[in-house]
C-alpha cells in the first residue's frame, strides 16, 4: 500500500514519531500473530512481541528494510516475522541447554564418510535436480553458492532438492 510505504520512509530515515506511530498501529498485528504461535505454552507474549520491535530496528533497522511490498503486504510480512521470531523464541527456550564441559565427547564425533553412493535409476530425477544434488551433497555447495552457480533464486535451488529428495524417498521406501 502507499501508505505503507510513506510510513516505512518516515521510520527508516529515524523519524520518532513515525515509530511511534508504527509500534501504535501493528503492535496489536504482531501479538495476536505471536499469541497463535505461543498459545497457553507458558512464554510471555509481551516479550516475544517486544523482541520482534528489537528485530525490526535492530542494526539500523535491517529487517525492516527487507521488506519488499510487491511479494506481501506489510501486515502479511510482519504476521509472517512475528510468527518466526515467536517460533525460535519457543525452540530456544525447549533446547536443553548444559555447559559445554559436562557434554560427552561422542556428542561431538563426527560420523566416518560414507563413500558408496547409491545408484539412481536413469529418470527418477530431472537433469537440474540430479545437479542440483551433486552439487549439495557430492561438491559441498551452499544453497546461496548453487543458486548463484545457476543464476536463479536461492529458494529454487532448495525447492528443487525438496521435490528430488520426496522422489529419491518415494522410490526407496522412505516415508517423507
Amino acid at each position: 500500500m502507499r501508505g505503507d510505504q510513506e510510513d516505512l520512509a518516515g521510520l527508516l530515515a529515524g523519524n520518532k514519531p513515525s515509530w511511534y506511530a508504527f509500534v501504535a498501529r501493528f503492535s496489536g498485528l504482531i501479538l495476536a500473530a505471536v499469541r497463535r504461535v505461543v498459545g497457553t505454552d507458558g512464554i510471555d507474549v509481551e516479550d516475544i512481541a517486544q523482541d520482534v520491535f528489537v528485530r525490526l530496528c535492530k542494526d539500523d533497522f535491517r529487517l525492516l528494510r527487507q521488506y519488499d511490498p510487491t511479494r506481501a503486504g506489510l501486515s502479511t510480512w510482519l504476521t509472517i516475522v512475528s510468527r518466526s521470531v515467536a517460533h525460535d523464541t519457543i525452540r530456544r527456550r525447549r533446547a536443553p541447554t548444559q555447559p559445554i564441559e559436562l557434554t560427552p565427547e561422542a556428542a561431538f564425533a563426527v560420523e566416518p564418510n560414507i563413500t558408496e553412493k547409491i545408484k539412481i535409476p536413469d529418470g527418477l530425477l530431472s537433469p537440474r535436480q540430479q545437479l542440483v544434488l551433486t552439487m549439495i551433497y557430492e561438491r559441498d555447495m551452499e544453497v546461496a553458492e548453487i543458486a548463484g552457480t545457476l543464476q536463479v533464486d536461492a529458494q529454487t535451488v532448495r525447492s528443487t532438492h525438496h521435490k528430488a529428495m520426496l522422489k529419491l524417498r518415494a522410490h526407496f521406501g522412505e516415508k517423507p
